[in-house]
């Protein structure tokens, strides 16, 4: 379909450029015949017209994928090109070589038809400006993102169907690997393996927390087990210290359960705040997995017990707004995470008061008075936390005797726990020291250049055996002897008086509030402190309640106090007016102490002491001139009362205010008549002139007048009344 004619010397004397393209590394590394034929492109442009030196080969984008998720900066650089006319020729071994999606493809195809571009594959040349060669590209790349379509349907159709039925061969988690048959999950042949993993549920079974297991783990100076699996089988073990992330793995991790998990996750495209497509991974909620197979091997857990985790998981975390729950923290709160609100429904705060710091409860309503936040309740704790124990002491009484054989079967199991992990830690250790010494002693002693490195590595493996043993040795002594029958009866004895278990000092508060979340759920604060009791509502699991009414303090009638207006007077006049001065004022307003009596200066100072309000401080110059009233000082200056009052707001005229409200009074000074004149200065301009030379507002001029950075004067009478502005010619203008 090669046509000679559509090849113009137009096109000759411009580049032909040669987008060579391959959509994985794996496909350039192996599929070599693919890449050769597309740089031989070079070649079929030189037969078509264009001199050697003008093919430009665009492989930028070897290993990039065509689809469009990719940032392709070959295929960006060549559509540039075309779009300023200085390709004639865009040659590829096929169109889907060039894009895999129809909007690159269009794009390019728009940008060739304006630009007379012409566009050759392995088929003919083509020129996208013609109808009929545009609708056969146009198929072209159609197809093209139709056979992309199906090939990624087909993989995926046929992975899911593999996975529907749990034998889609994926990566395990450390502890289990894949057996001969198909979907079959097998434990782990490493005893240690699998004992490192059933530790770590043990313990989450009594700690309740993956960060309290993470502390266990790691206050043991136990090792973790890491293992990669490339392509679905197994790979070497390596132990390493224990990782926060790598213990909540294994709690969350659903395989462990014997269950069969596939789609978790799913991917989705979103558009940035750059405009660009990007790709994000999204996890889903367990009912909207693409497969879910329970039982599909034998796990470390059943599905009820890991399902119970993640429930225990979840109430571990910091809770939403008008939820209860969060771990179990250090405090010695009782109700810490259990208790809210019964006005508002949140959960309540917990603080520590006094020396002793003992607990209380508030809630941090949103109710604002006088613009200030305010609590639902603010209580203490200690009456409350009692009535609390005491019923669920009452309520637990009967299953006591049985808890403390649980108790003490619990504190043996975790010693044996620690001692089984140090056990098979040195097995693993004998055995690495006992191949390396295989290893040497196999090795020709003529060859001490390897000799002398499997030497090394067999004393390092003697070494790291003599220290685990030694660790072994120590715990193992440390280890609590057998309770004996006899004891086991004396603690059953003392287990039947549950209240002095409860209250003996052995006893930490994580463990009081461990034993107080097994039975109860949530107890409602009802705060009725006018009445002077609380009403406590208990929530037990499975849906019985409580109901208890607590004596609280009522709150005691407050002492005299200020009024609030005479301390914002007292805050304006002690800034002004010495103790005695203000005590003068106030009598003189009527005004009365908190107990009805006059003020005195001893009162005020006090009072003032009290309110941390800072002492009237005289200045170390006194001011000249006489301070008199504003009628005064109109009669004075020979200027109106009205023209006073305007000129103290615009600040040409300062004044003083004992409080406000009260009457202005101006001092006469020098200063003041030698800027009240009869008849401006001829360098003294009006105000509009002023403003037009500035380039600046009347208010802003007036603050330089006030700041003194202007010199003005006012003319009280004649034709020039007014205010008159000295600008000079080399006066900065406000952007200078």
């Amino acid at each position: 379909m090669t046509d000679p004619s559509k090849i113009k010397p137009s096109h000759t004397q411009r580049a032909a450029y040669v987008y060579i393209r391959q959509s994985t590394p794996g496909q350039v590394e192996h599929n070599r015949e693919s890449t050769a034929r597309q740089y031989a492109l070079a070649d079929r442009a030189c037969q078509l017209g264009w001199a050697k030196e003008q093919v430009v080969i665009v492989d930028e984008d070897l290993g990039l994928s065509g689809s469009g998720t990719d940032k392709r900066s070959g295929f960006a650089r060549l559509t540039s090109e075309v779009a300023l006319a200085q390709v004639g020729i865009v040659l590829g071994l096929e169109v889907s070589r060039l894009a895999r999606n129809n909007a690159d493809w269009y794009r390019l195809l728009e940008l060739c038809g304006v630009t007379d571009t012409l566009i050759g594959d392995n088929d003919g040349v083509y020129h996208p400006a013609l109808f009929n060669d545009r609708l056969l590209l146009g198929l072209k790349g159609t197809m093209s993102e139709a056979e992309l379509h199906i090939i990624r349907a087909r993989l995926d159709g046929g992975i899911r169907n593999k996975a529907a039925r749990g034998e889609l061969r994926r990566g395990l988690p450390v502890g289990l690997i894949w057996g001969e048959l198909d979907g079959e999950v097998l434990f782990h042949s490493d005893e240690a393996v699998t004992g490192a993993i059933r530790t770590v549920f043990e313990r989450f079974a009594e700690l309740g927390s993956a960060r309290r297991v993470w502390l266990w783990f790691r206050s043991e100076g136990l090792s973790f087990p890491l293992q990669t699996t490339p392509a679905g089988m197994p790979g070497p073990i390596r132990w390493v210290a224990p990782t926060y992330h790598a213990l909540h793995q294994v709690l969350t991790n659903p395989v462990y359960a014997g269950a069969y998990t596939y789609g978790k996750t799913r991917c989705e495209r979103y558009v940035d705040a750059q405009g660009a497509v990007r790709k994000r991974m999204r996890h889903l909620p367990m009912e909207q997995w693409a497969v879910l197979l329970r039982d599909h091997h034998p796990g470390f857990i059943d599905w009820a017990t890991f399902e119970a985790n993640q429930s225990r998981l979840d109430s571990n975390t910091k809770p939403m707004p008008h939820q209860a729950g969060g771990a179990v923290r250090e405090g010695s709160a009782l109700l810490q995470g259990i208790v809210s609100c019964g006005h508002c429904g949140r959960r309540l705060h917990v603080h520590y008061r006094g020396r002793n710091s003992t607990p209380g409860y508030h809630c941090c309503g949103k109710d604002l008075v006088n613009g200030r936040g305010v609590y639902c309740l603010n209580v203490g704790g200690i009456a409350i936390e009692q009535a609390v124990a005491d019923a669920f002491l009452q309520a637990i009484t009967p299953a006591a005797i049985e808890a403390t054989r649980l108790s003490v079967e619990q504190l043996q199991a975790n010693h044996d726990a620690a001692l089984s992990q140090w056990r098979l830690e040195v097995e693993r250790a004998r055995y690495e020291a006992e191949r390396a010494q295989r290893r040497y002693r196999a090795v020709e002693p003529e060859n001490r250049l390897v000799a002398r490195g499997l030497e090394t590595e067999w004393e390092n493996q003697l070494r790291e055996l003599a220290t685990a043993e030694m660790e072994l040795r120590r715990r193992e002594q440390q280890r609590p002897s057998t309770i004996s029958p006899a004891q086991f009866q004396a603690i059953q004895r003392l287990g039947s008086d549950i209240r002095q278990v409860w209250s003996t000092a052995t006893t930490t508060d994580r463990d009081r509030k461990e034993l107080l979340r097994t039975l109860l759920e949530e107890v409602i604060l009802n705060l009725k402190r006018a009445e002077g009791h609380a009403h406590l509502t208990l929530r037990w699991r499975g849906g019985a309640f409580t109901t208890l009414d607590v004596p609280v303090p009522k709150f005691k009638p407050m002492g005299p106090r200020t009024d609030e207006d005479t301390l914002s007077l007292l805050r304006r006049l002690a800034t002004l007016y010495p103790d005695e001065v203000i005590a003068g004022i106030f009598n003189r307003q009527g005004r009365k102490t908190a107990t009805g009596e006059r003020f005195t200066a001893n009162q005020v100072g006090s009072l003032r002491r009290y309110r941390g309000i800072a002492r009237y401080q005289p200045p170390a110059t006194p001011p000249t001139g006489e301070l008199v009233t504003i009628r005064k000082a109109a009669q004075i200056l020979g200027m109106n009362t009205s023209s006073i009052h305007r000129w103290l707001a615009d600040g040409f005229i300062a004044g003083e205010q004992v409080t406000p409200g009260a009457p202005w009074q101006i001092r006469i000074n020098e200063e003041l008549r030698s800027r009240i004149v009869s008849q401006a200065p001829p360098e003294y301009v009006p105000m509009i002139v002023a403003t037009a030379k500035l380039g600046v507002s009347r208010q802003t001029v007036l603050q330089r007048v006030k700041r003194g950075e202007l010199n003005a004067v006012l003319v009280r009478q004649g034709r020039h009344k007014g205010l008159r502005i000295k600008v000079v010619d080399s006066q900065p203008s406000l952007f200078q």
